[in-house]
């Protein structure tokens, strides 16, 4: 009588190669089950059972709850990522010892819960839940296993639950999420999203900007007398389909202006952002705001061009994008440089330009560490319809006072 184990293993060996007739042999066999009266529910529980021993693998890799949740619902669909979602349940609830809170309210956020009774029929319901057949779900979960077997180790930007032993840096992620500063500035920007005047967003998204800078600021001047100061963490951020490349290219000019570096990872769908955690902050919420700005001029910008062209809209986008991000990226320095200017006439600049140097140091240095010999790309237009309407558009865009003036644009050929 096969082994559960056994034939699970044999049907993610097989779906992993190139024999599609094998695999379906394979899969057809872990269908009917062991043989026995409940083999069914044996394999079920088996499947949900290794299921959350890849996971258990990938933590020590690099990978976390919503990065494993993002590339699974990328790749193989809602569905799988919804299976996904309850591995990460069960996972959570084999895991002994002390969880940081991180973790679980990465894992809140994705309302990773225990909802079925026993692990038996964990397949069966969840099937049920999808408008699926058992079947359908069992091929699913063998695909998501092959999945999760094979992704590659990424950067281990936090220590795991139970991962101390990979030396990453302490309080290194955001900020606390409760904060009440932070709080507000995600009101403001909120309200900046969701108006239909201008001048409106620009005043709530400028006030927001004013709060992040000066808070980073003087965050860093405590943290330079702390006995246990703040060092370099890390975020992933999205850049999915469609126009990745431009929405990476965002992420980096918001991540440079706020003292952060960043690397792009196409392949797995997202960028990472590199910073102390004040600055990954205000990374995280300038980058989802002005994404949203971006691509709402965009379609208003593409309505318009219908109009007098029957160009293709895909380069005029991409050009759109590209060149927002860019004059975004200046706009934003600006606004640094000047927060920096009223900060050191206040704390005086032998104090501040000194932490500033010693923090930017700190941020390459883990750079450094972190990803050894990566590789720049020249940005390139395509459509020149599309790059002035989005250097437009930026300028247009909700931060803080008048349009920067007109310089060129690094990156452009």
């Amino acid at each position: 009588m096969p082994d559960a184990d056994a034939l699970i293993a044999d049907a993610v060996a097989a779906v992993r190669g190139t024999d599609v007739r094998d695999a379906e042999r394979k899969l057809d066999r872990l269908v009917v089950g062991t043989g026995a009266t409940d083999g069914a529910a044996v394999v079920d529980a088996a499947l949900l059972d290794r299921l959350a021993g890849a996971l258990a693998r990938l933590w020590p890799r690099g990978w976390q709850p919503v990065d494993v949740t993002r590339i699974v619902t990328r790749r193989l669909g809602a569905q799988p990522g919804r299976m996904l979602v309850d591995a990460l349940a069960a996972q959570r609830r084999a895991q002994a010892g002390a969880v940081p809170q991180w973790w679980d309210d990465q894992l809140d956020g994705l309302d990773a819960r225990i909802w079925w009774d026993d692990d038996a029929s964990w397949l069966s319901r969840r099937a049920g839940r999808d408008g699926e057949d058992r079947i359908a779900a069992l091929r699913v979960a063998v695909e998501l296993l092959a999945l999760l077997d094979g992704l590659p180790p990424i950067a281990v930007l936090r220590p795991p639950p139970g991962g101390g032993a990979q030396a990453t840096p302490r309080r290194g992620g955001p900020a606390p999420a409760g904060s009440r500063m932070l709080d507000r500035v995600r009101a403001l920007l909120a309200k900046a999203e969701s108006t239909t005047f201008p001048a409106e967003a620009e005043a709530l998204t400028g006030k927001a900007q004013e709060l992040m800078a000066r808070h980073s600021l003087d965050r860093a001047l405590v943290e330079a007398t702390a006995e246990r100061p703040d060092l370099p963490g890390g975020v992933r951020l999205d850049t999915e389909a469609p126009y990745a490349g431009a929405k990476a290219l965002l992420v980096q000019e918001v991540a440079a202006a706020n003292r952060c570096e960043s690397v792009w990872n196409d392949d797995l769908g997202f960028a990472t952002v590199l910073g102390f955690p004040a600055d990954l902050e205000a990374v995280e919420l300038l980058y989802t705001s002005l994404l949203l700005q971006a691509t709402a001029a965009m379609l208003r910008g593409r309505t318009e061009r219908k109009r007098s062209s029957s160009r293709r809209t895909r380069t005029y986008d991409e050009s759109f994008l590209n060149a927002f991000a860019l004059r975004i990226g200046e706009r934003l320095r600006a606004a640094t440089d000047e927060a920096d200017r009223q900060a050191a006439e206040s704390a005086g600049p032998e104090r501040l330009l000194p932490v500033l140097a010693a923090r930017s140091d700190a941020v390459r240095e883990r750079m450094d560490t972190l990803f050894p010999g990566i590789t720049r790309a020249r940005l390139t237009v395509r459509d020149a319809e599309g790059w002035h309407s989005g250097t437009s558009a930026a300028d247009r865009a909700a931060l803080h006072g008048g349009a920067s003036p007109a310089r060129p644009l690094p990156g452009r050929r």
